[in-house]
């Protein structure tokens, strides 16, 4: 057997520094035209010391002009040293790779394609742009664009059409989302042709390389939807950013960019000028240059977009808070948008304001800042379902207390500091004028341009006070913020999931009852307080996942007991993949029950991998030795990123293929592995390339762990093919060292060895009336499973298991009213299904007739 071992991290970085390079070495070799490319750019700029790049620019001036070469070789060359550092960086890390997957031809084509009609079109956006908004029209028509990054993002886009499901989604929205934003904030003519490039390379891909064979879905799983949309709220917050770092933005959407506009005044310059017309327009201008200027009031006004890149980390990881946050922000930007509004054309502040330092406001200048917060507060609402993890309780009220005592703090030192170092200021402040203005000075000095300052620093130390009080407060609430998001959550119900983890590990439960500590679980805690139930209610149904916790002698009063419970709140109890003997409690209180899965296990005291029947295992261990594959445990929430993000896209990766979200209920994703006592094997090679994953939960009896339970099981599709095999023998032959009785491979939903379920068979008018309402259930959930079968593969899931010679071990679903099978069965459906869509039902549909 190949050993299960743990491989240093400093190695496994050496060695994947040295893949990478090696990977960049391979892919530049392959690369004939990204090298000619490269080495031409290179010899240019050398020649001519960049004298003749401006004539080598496209640009609308060059078009008239005559310079119609412009359109291709402005990609052909970069502008100063920076310049081509960058394109050299760009080509050799994504065009050369590219090329070397595509094809020397393909991507020559591309390549030329993208850069040539995408110039073409965002020069005709540019001349279209003047007839909107003259200003940005009038720098773009001025504006030139050079650069090999066009066609490099036009090659990256066309090469996107093959690609597997999770990178060609992930490419296309982080790739577009990003040169959306640029577009719209840095907003010049280069930006836009890079927008373009991208825009024509994504129409040519399926005609250039073709479509993926995995096909076009993108339902994925619900983790993918929320770094999606953390990638969207990450983008819209990075804008102003990108505005007011460049002092250079003239985009439609770089209001900060007037933070470098102007040298401000002194103070007393200042005073003098306002002295002689507090209301004229140079007095204003001097006080919003004041307001601005600086290192710290520029980092004060971009506080906002880094608590907002906090919060899409919050939404990264699924978190309530973060999408309610978020939410606001948004409607806090679209009303400062209003009242940009109302200062231009409804007058609520006096007509000098220059609110957002406009000179020329336009209707189009003025609704533009609409645009992103509405944009990104239609998609937070549309994907609201993503977001469901709640932290702790008490999480949030101890947010509020530390936000209040941070603002305490800082209101006391700038009241004590203030009066230490009054004489500092231009006018003199009392105890109260600071009081009044430490408010202002938590608010971003860009939202405050139609207010006037009461007081400015005049010395070094006032302005240390001044400026970097609100910056202090903004970091603070941010790493609070930030906190919290790293507190462990356990669900909706923290608090019931911490008391049932509890009763568990300390406790007796059935191979599935790790399942029930599972987000998206309500519990019924037993009145003697050493078990419980965990339920969902779907459709007026209580259903359970698994037997109950607890002492095995109480079953049939925690039955009954939650039986009473649901029935007193108008549910129907049901019992669903239970043990036979949970089965036997629910038939002696005269319920029906329908075999609906079977569970296979392997008992480790008697377990070898010997003789003809095992030959398949032992051919997958012999394998991947020769392949130099090896199995090795980790925690995924404490193993490196270079392990989980492998493992994360390998599951993305075959949730996406599926066309359909990751069913739930009794099968784990990446959410229910992201635990410290579940145990992950893994397959990786020497260059630490996962190869495939699997999860093991604990089994619990009497407070002691006795054996694992198998759950997920996710391989890469052009790794090392017998992974499953692999990992499954290393795991049980491992944990029998280890001195687990047993290991379960679980069961698969909706599958049994002979295909059809058992009902009651006693000969009384009630048990046939039971028994024809159970046949019938049984014969729907055969068909259910029949149906999934060539989408999600139970059958063959039970059948791949077979392998291991398990003992097979039956799994009921329970009940007590036949009348409400109709209810359980469509209960059921949507606790493996609970976010199914009209669109994601028909292409289920359309898959299963492709398949047949």
């Amino acid at each position: 057997m190949t050993p299960v071992r743990d491989i240093p991290v400093i190695d496994a970085a050496r060695r994947q520094a040295t893949r990478l390079t090696d990977l960049a070495r391979s892919g530049v070799s392959g690369a004939p035209v990204s090298v000619t490319l490269l080495v031409l750019m290179w010899v240019v700029g050398a020649a001519t010391g960049g004298q003749t790049v401006r004539h080598l620019a496209t640009g609308i001036t060059a078009l008239e002009h005559g310079r119609l070469w412009t359109v291709l070789t402005s990609g052909l060359v970069a502008p100063g040293l920076a310049g081509h550092l960058a394109a050299t960086a760009a080509i050799v890390l994504i065009a050369a790779p590219i090329e070397h997957r595509m094809g020397s031809t393909r991507f020559a084509a591309a390549a030329a394609a993208t850069q040539i009609l995408g110039t073409l079109i965002a020069l005709g956006a540019a001349a279209a742009v003047r007839g909107v908004d003259a200003g940005w029209g009038f720098r773009l028509h001025i504006g030139t664009a050079v650069g090999p990054t066009p066609w490099i993002a036009g090659v990256a886009m066309v090469a996107s059409s093959s690609m597997t499901t999770l990178w060609r989604r992930r490419l296309r929205v982080g790739l577009l989302a990003l040169l959306i934003t640029l577009a719209l904030f840095g907003g010049h003519l280069l930006d836009l042709t890079r927008l373009s490039a991208a825009v024509v390379g994504l129409l040519l891909g399926p005609l250039v390389v073709g479509r993926s064979a995995r096909g076009g879905h993108l339902a994925g799983t619900r983790r993918e939807g929320r770094v999606l949309v953390a990638l969207i709220v990450a983008a819209g917050a990075l804008g102003p950013v990108l505005a007011a770092l460049s002092p250079h933005a003239v985009g439609p959407l770089a209001v900060l960019r007037d933070l470098f506009r102007t040298v401000a005044p002194t103070p007393a310059e200042l005073r003098e000028l306002c002295l002689q017309n507090r209301a004229g327009e140079d007095c204003r201008r001097g006080l919003l240059a004041l307001r601005l200027g600086g290192v710290g009031p520029t980092i004060l006004s971009l506080m906002p977009s880094l608590l907002l890149l906090v919060l899409a980390d919050g939404l990264r990881r699924g978190r309530r808070f973060a999408w309610i946050a978020a939410c606001i922000a948004q409607l806090a930007l679209v009303a400062l948008a209003l009242v940009n509004v109302g200062i231009r054309y409804i007058g609520f502040v006096p007509e000098q304001s220059l609110f957002y330092g406009l000179d020329t406001p336009t209707v189009y200048r003025t609704i533009a800042p609409f645009l992103t917060p509405i944009a990104v507060l239609l998609v937070l609402l549309v994907t609201r379902r993503f977001f469901t993890v709640a932290a702790p309780r008490g999480t949030y009220r101890r947010l509020w207390l530390r936000v209040t005592a941070l603002t305490a703090a800082l209101a006391g030192c700038y009241l004590a500091l203030g009066m230490l170092v009054r004489a500092g200021f231009d006018r003199a402040p009392t105890l109260g004028s600071l009081l009044a203005d430490y408010p202002q000075r938590l608010v971003p000095p860009v939202y405050l341009q139609w207010l006037d300052p009461r007081f400015l620093p005049d010395d070094p130390a006032t302005t240390l006070l001044y400026e970097w009080t609100g910056v202090l407060f903004w970091v603070g609430v941010g790493a609070a913020v930030a906190a919290t998001f790293l507190t462990p959550s356990r669900g909706e119900h923290p608090d019931d999931v911490e008391r049932a983890r509890a009763l568990l590990e300390a406790g007796t439960g059935s191979p599935l009852s790790w399942m029930t500590t599972w987000r998206g679980n309500r519990y019924w805690f037993a009145p003697d307080g050493a078990g419980y139930v965990a339920y969902r209610v779907i459709g007026g149904v209580a259903l359970t996942t698994g037997d109950p916790v607890g002492p095995r002698t109480s079953l049939p009063g925690y039955v009954t007991g939650f039986a009473d419970f649901a029935t007193e709140n108008g549910w129907t109890p049901c019992f669903y993949s239970v043990t036979a003997e949970l089965r036997a409690v629910t038939d002696s209180l005269g319920w029906a029950g329908i075999q609906v899965a079977e569970e296979t296990v392997l008992h480790l005291d008697t377990l070898e991998f010997t003789g003809k029947k095992f030959q398949d295992v032992r051919t997958a261990l012999n394998r991947a030795t020769r392949a130099g594959v090896h199995a090795e445990w980790m925690s995924f929430p404490d193993a490196p990123l270079a392990l989980t993000d492998q493992v994360t896209a390998i599951s993305e990766e075959w949730v996406a293929d599926k066309g359909m979200p990751e069913m739930g209920f009794t099968l784990g994703g990446l959410d229910e592995i992201d635990d410290r006592r579940v145990r992950c094997l893994i397959a990786v090679d020497e260059d630490r390339t996962v190869h495939g994953v699997t999860s093991w939960m604990p089994v619990h009896r009497d407070g002691r762990v006795v054996g694992w339970t198998l759950d997920f099981m996710r391989r890469r599709t052009d790794g090392f093919r017998p992974a499953m095999e692999f990992l499954i023998a290393s795991a049980a032959l491992s944990l029998k060292e280890e001195g687990a009785e047993f290991v379960s491979l679980s069961g698969a939903p909706l599958a049994t060895v002979s295909g059809a379920g058992t009902t009651d068979a006693a000969d009384t008018e009630e048990a046939r009336e039971r028994g024809a309402f159970a046949a019938v259930t049984d014969g729907a959930l055969d068909l259910l499973g029949r149906t999934l079968e060539p989408v999600y593969g139970f059958r063959s899931l039970l059948a791949f298991k077979a392998k291991f010679r398990p003992e097979y071990v039956p799994m009921y679903v329970t009940f007590a009213d036949p009348a409400a099978l109709p209810a359980i069965g469509n209960a059921v459906g949507r606790a493996y299904l609970p976010a199914v869509s009209v669109g994601q039902g028909l292409r289920l549909v359309r898959t299963m007739l492709r398949i047949r």
